[in-house]
Order: structure tokens, then sequence, then C-alpha cells
């Protein structure tokens, strides 16, 4: 591009001369003359030109009045003074005021070379000034970003001297000290992260190159900040790292969101192993419900038929016992697998803490201190009180057998945010984190051989989960084991207590229509009837059943049938007969049940369940109630 020169003279002679120097030497120009103050103030005003070329002498205005025109407009174009004849102490009062160079006119030959260069050095100034410029820019921009940054931006100097040399506002709201405070204290910095954090973290401050990690530190008011860092070495000539320099952001909030999806996809899937555990214990628990039912029926059949003072009398009592404990560890199985039916009521926690104290007091041993921190206001909850107090007897069992040379066991209740809390904490030698997770299964015990069924915990766990509760271990080696209950706390009022039943007479004749798919099972209850004086009309299946009712509605005065049968089940069975007889009085039993019954029907409310296994006194008392109920509802 032409050089743009703006000539102060008042000869066209002059100005062409000046235009000719350029031409000579291949330089190409645009010029524009003007001689008075105005002219150049409007020349300046329409386009800044790329040099000023002044003569001294004008007949309107001098060169001193051009320049100060230039410097007041804030202009920096080169100046270069042009004069025929000018003393040595005005062209030094000139280039002082910001005259750039001087040249005489007999002398133009210096006039190119002395316009490059200042040309060149006013590039070089406007270079040095946009620099400048852009840097104020940028530390301008860096100070607003660092003051408003939500992440701690910081620098600390490796050498000469180590120091904290900058932390950015926000170290304040995140760890609790201003930045002045870790300036002054630089250790200060390194001894708020967590001791098993520190050591890496030193290490990419002071030693090696900064990597990526993730560090704990603790505010003043203790609690605890997760900051990741991201940060780079800052090197000298040589490559040596002078400086690390970087921002920590806060992720506590991520981090904790993860821990916390970790632990309920944990518990999900110890809770899908555990109802899997559980579908098959409650599975093996009514099959094994059956044969005790059976081992019991004919067991009170044989008893019967024996004189009181027969010898085998004693047998015949030594196998019910020992199916009466059989009978209690099916319960806790179906207790653990959700399948034993709860009875629900209103319970205070507190009272079967204090009971199951004083039932224990004996057991547990002096060695053991039984320490209870029992809420004065504890809400009641609604609860299976037979269950909770199983539930309690087995934590302390466990809590004493983890302290064999005695110890402190605490029992503590308290409300907690519309739940009620049981914890069981003992001093015992605790569990490893691989044995905590698997506490809940039925039949894991670390127990000698001999000593536990593996059955303690697993109860807990299905009977807290069927009152709609949860249940936790908190355990480490060396350091006890502490197990908190948490139910839902209730408002339901107290229901009066209902009268008892007295002694049940036998049968007078009434019929039975017994509806039992397994043949040991039906043959045993069968007998049980029909020595107590009813009539049995038997079906081995619901179809059998109701192929018998259906060709006479008034073939029985009661349905007894269990619940899970192939095909059809029993309270299916009992909605297809009271279709043709809907006063029917029914009966049912069965070796488990949570309720709904398999097929997805809810037992009708007017009848009973009669759990597996049942004896003889039993039985006949679960008939006779159910026809006597049946009877009154008839008004008969």
């Amino acid at each position: 591009m032409p050089i743009q020169l703006l000539i102060v003279e008042d000869s066209d002679d002059d100005a062409l001369l000046i235009q000719r120097q350029f031409r000579r030497v291949g330089t190409e120009v645009t010029a524009e003359r003007v001689d008075t103050a105005e002219d150049l103030r409007t020349a300046l005003r329409e386009r800044t030109p790329d040099v000023v070329i002044c003569d001294y002498n004008l007949p309107a205005f001098s060169a001193e009045e051009a320049l100060a025109l230039i410097r007041d407009g804030g202009l920096d174009v080169p100046f270069i003074l042009v004069s025929g004849e000018v003393g040595e102490e005005t062209a030094a009062a000139l280039m002082k005021a910001g005259a750039h160079d001087f040249v005489l006119k007999d002398r133009l030959a210096r006039l190119v070379p002395a316009v490059e260069r200042e040309l060149r050095e006013a590039a070089d100034r406007h270079q040095r000034r946009a620099t400048q410029t852009a840097l104020r820019v940028s530390e301008e921009r860096f100070r607003l970003l660092a003051e408003h940054a939500q992440d701690i931006i910081f620098r600390y100097r490796r050498r000469p001297h180590p120091a904290v040399e900058y932390l950015s506002p926000a170290v304040e709201h995140i760890l609790g000290y201003p930045p002045e405070q870790l300036y002054a204290d630089p250790e200060l910095v390194f001894s708020l992260v967590e001791p098993e954090d520190r050591p890496a973290f030193e290490g990419t401050w002071r030693h090696v190159d900064p990597v990526p990690l993730t560090a704990r530190w603790r505010r003043p008011d203790g609690g605890l900040v997760y900051l990741e860092q991201r940060a780079a070495p800052i090197r000298d000539a040589d490559g040596t790292v002078v400086a690390v320099e970087g921002i920590l952001r806060d992720t506590s909030e991520r981090i904790v969101a993860e821990q916390e999806r970790h632990r309920l996809e944990h518990q999900l899937r110890q809770n899908e192993r555990l109802d899997s555990l559980g579908h098959l214990a409650g599975g093996v628990a009514h099959d094994f419900n059956n044969l005790l039912a059976v081992i019991l029926g004919y067991c009170g059949i044989v008893t019967e038929s024996l004189p009181p003072d027969h010898e085998c009398q004693t047998d015949m009592d030594g196998i019910r016992k020992a199916a009466e404990r059989g009978a209690g560890l099916t319960r806790q199985l179906l207790i653990f697998s959700r399948l034993e039916p709860s009875r629900l009521e209103r319970v205070d926690l507190n009272t079967v803490v204090s009971e199951t104290r004083e039932l224990l007091k004996r057991t547990l041993g002096e060695d053991v201190t039984v320490v209870t921190e029992l809420a004065d206001d504890l809400h009641p909850v609604r609860a299976d009180r037979s269950k909770m107090e199983q539930v309690l007897l087995n934590l302390v069992v466990n809590a004493r057998a983890a302290m064999p040379d005695g110890g402190e066991l605490r029992i503590e209740t308290r409300n907690a945010d519309g739940t009620v809390q049981l914890s069981v904490a003992d001093q015992g030698h605790g569990m490893a984190p691989e044995v905590a997770q698997r506490a809940f299964e039925p039949f894991f015990t670390t127990r000698p051989k001999g000593q536990g069924t593996g059955l303690g915990l697993a109860t807990a766990y299905g009977a807290v989960t069927d009152a709609g509760g949860t249940i936790e271990i908190d355990s480490a080696p060396g350091a006890g084991t502490t197990v908190r209950i948490r139910l839902p706390a209730t408002t339901e009022a107290e229901a009066e207590p209902g009268d008892g039943h007295g002694a049940v007479p036998e049968g007078a004749g009434e019929t039975v229509l017994l509806v039992e798919d397994e043949d040991a099972v039906r043959k045993v209850v069968l007998r049980q009837l029909s020595n107590a004086g009813y009539r049995v009309a038997e079906a081995a299946s619901p179809l059998d059943a109701l192929r018998l009712f259906t060709a006479d509605p008034q073939c029985c005065d009661l349905l007894l049938t269990d619940i899970v049968m192939p095909g059809m089940s029993g309270t299916q069975l009992a909605s297809r007969l009271r279709e043709l007889r809907p006063a029917l009085p029914v009966l049912f039993m069965s070796g488990y049940t949570a309720g709904p019954a398999p097929g997805g029907h809810e037992l009708p409310p007017d009848s009973m369940l009669l759990h597996k296994p049942f004896d003889r006194d039993a039985l006949l008392a679960a008939v006779r109630r159910t026809m006597h109920a049946a009877h009154e509802v008839s008004g008969g």
C-alpha cells in the first residue's frame, strides 16, 4: 500500500519536490498538502496519515503549532521537520517537543530513509502498545474470572522458595479459610488434606509433575469436602518445574451421590439375593411343614391310643418335641422369607426391650453389662409383637456371642423422621465387610459347628422387612457391631382386647370336605377329624372337590382346604364353591402364606387360616370356631 503523506507546506513546488524523493527510490506515496491550522485539523479528522512532513516557516502558523495539534489529537504518527534554514537550538526544541527528525531541504536525500525508519519505529510502538493493552485486558479478565469462579484457582511456587502464590476467593467459600490466612501459613494448605490423601496431594505440588486426583479436605467446622485437581507444571528456560498452577473443583455433591448410588445398588443386589434365598427357604419350609404336620398328627393319634402309663408315651413325647422344634425352625425360615403371616398390632418397642431384658438378665451372664437408652416419647409401631420379640432376642444373643469375654451391650430407641429406630450395639470382635454382606443369609454363621443355626439375622431381616422397615449392620473388625432397625411410626389407636375361647368340644357328625394334595397330610387330618366325631369327604385335588360339590352343594358343613395346590389354589376353589353356596364355612390351612394367596386371590375376610404343622387340638378348635362363626352369621 502507498504511504499516506500529509505535507504541511505553503509551496506547491516544495511539496512536489518531497513527493519526487519517494518516487525516485520506487516508494509509492499519496500526498495531501495543507498550509493552515484549520486545514490541518480537517485533514487529521478525515484521515490519519502515515507520516507528517512539515516546513518550519509558514505564513499562517508555525511548525510548533502543527506539532501541538497532532500531539493534542492523541496521534502517534512520525513528525519530520523539513526546512531550508533553522537553528540548532530551534531544531532541538522541536525534537524535544515531539518531532521525530529534522531534514534540510538541500539534503532531501535523507528524507526517505528517515521516513522509513520512523515508520518502522512507529509500527513497533503500536505493537508494544497493543500487546500491553491485550495484557491488561487479559489480566482484567483473569481477575474477574478468578474472583467469580466457583472453582479454586491456585498457583504454588516451588523455586527458589516454596510458597502459595495465589488462591482465588472461592477458597474461603469451599474450605472456610480466606486466601490471606493460607498465604501466611503455607503448611496450613497441606494440613487440611485428610491424612490418607495427603502424600499423593503433596507430591503433585512439591515433588513431581501434577496429575489429576481427588483428595478429601477438612473444613474448620469438621465438614468433609472432595476436591478434584486439574493442574499443570510451569517450567523455566532450562525445563525445570518452578511452579504448579491449576484449579481445585468441589465435587462433593457428585461423589456423595455416587456413594449413595453404590450403596443403594449394593442394597438392591443384597435384597435381590435375599429375596431369592427367601423364596427357596419358603419353599423348603412349606414342604417341611407338611412333613411335620404328618409327624405331629400321627404322634397325637398314637399318643391317644396308648394308655397314659404306657412306656412309649415318653418316646412319643420326644417325637412331639422334636417336631415342634422343627416347626420353630421352619417358622424362622418363613419369617425370613416373609411368608409367615404377621399378626399386626400396635407395639411399644420400649416395652419389648424392657421385657426382653428382664427375660435375658440371667442368661447373658455377669460379665455383660446391658445399658438401655429408651426415648421417653417413643412413637408406637405396627408390627407383629412376637416377631419383634424374636428379633430383639436374636440380636441380643448374637451380641453376647460376639463378646465371649464380656463387655457392654447397648440397646437404644429413638424417634427419627417418622420412623422409630431400635439399635443393638456390642463391643465384640466385629465383622469383616465380606462377612457383614452375608450376615442376613439364612444358615450363614461364623460360629463353630453346633453353636448356631445361622437363622438369627435372617429371621430379623424377614420380620423387619415384613413390617415395612429396614435393618442394617455397621461393623468392622475390632470395632464391635451395631444393628439398626427402623420401623414406620404409627398413630393407629390400640384395639380393645377380645374375649378368649374356652375348651372346644368334639364333632357331632358334621361333614367336612377335606381338600389336600399331599396324601400323607390328607390321611392324618382325616384320621384326626374322624376320631373326633366328624364325617369326612376327602378330595386329592381342587377339581375332585369341585365335582363332588357341584353334584351336591349340601354335601358338607365345612370346607377345609390347603391353599397351595396344583391347577387351582384353595382360595380359588372356595370362590367357585361359594358361587353355588355363598354361606359355605371355609377353613384354610397352609405351610406358608404371605396374605395374598397363590393365584392372586386374597383370603376371604370371614375365613380362618390354620398354620401347618398343627396338632389335634389346634385343628379341632379351628374347625369348631369356623362353624360357630358361620352359624352366628346365618342367624341359626
